[in-house]
């Protein structure tokens, strides 16, 4: 059954979820590890599909399962699926490639922070409308950061005040994102976007980040975030 709307905004998202997720543990691809019954894939693009800027979805999946990842979404959101790449990189390459020609504003999300609220993708999406050629959603640093040699001794405490944990959506300028990736010479492929951005010399603005947009990488994540969605539907 083919989702019954049609995404209208003018925004562009792709979604990079053809990793296996190995520190989860043994299983599907992290895309496609269950929360609350319904694969974290179904609960990111679903996220994403409700919020009033995104006009276009379009999701690298595991090479191997495009057909199984197009049937599970079709009656979430009308997605584009592409197959993934070997890194994060080439995902979202092989993503923005499919962008149609129209859409200006790119965003880039984890399918792995699947619970990501709406209003979250809505301030990326308006900071880079207003003017920002990239931007990122973060949360201040709590924990005390110590700074290691190779052997694990103590070098120095660093200044917590100046670091952010940077979660998805992260937002750009089409141009940027497309010029970001050319430029990249990492055969290791980037695992953050704005980085690539960074090297090839454009500011990254940011907005707050929300709680709510957890990774989900180890299975205390995952447990983590089975508490906050029974939450989340118990209102």
């Amino acid at each position: 059954m083919t989702a019954q709307y049609r995404m209208r905004g003018d925004v562009a998202v792709l979604v990079p979820a053809a990793g296996l997720g190995l520190r989860l543990g043994p299983g599907a691809p992290k895309a496609l590890r269950l929360l609350g019954g319904e694969p974290l894939l179904v609960h990111a693009v679903r996220g994403l599909a409700v919020a009033p800027s995104v006009g276009c979805i379009v999701v690298a999946a595991p090479p191997d399962a495009v057909d199984q990842v197009h049937a599970l979404l079709d009656p979430v959101a009308p997605v584009v699926v592409v197959p993934g790449g070997q890194t994060r990189e080439q995902s979202v390459a092989a993503a923005l490639a499919r962008v149609p020609d129209r859409f200006e504003i790119v965003l880039v999300h984890d399918a792995a922070r699947a619970l990501a609220p709406s209003d979250l993708v809505e301030r990326v999406a308006a900071t880079v409308r207003a003017g920002a050629r990239a931007v990122i959603p973060v949360l201040p640093v709590v924990d005390t950061i110590k700074e290691v040699d190779p052997d694990g001794v103590v070098i120095g405490t660093v200044d917590r005040s100046v670091l952010r944990a940077v979660q998805t959506p992260q937002g750009f300028r089409r141009s940027t994102l497309v010029a970001a990736h050319a430029a990249s010479t990492d055969p290791t492929g980037a695992t953050d976007d704005a980085g690539l951005v960074e090297k090839i010399g454009v500011p990254v603005a940011t907005v707050p980040g929300d709680e709510a947009a957890l990774k989900i990488t180890r299975p205390f994540d995952l447990a983590v975030a089975e508490l906050l969605l029974r939450r989340t539907l118990a209102g």
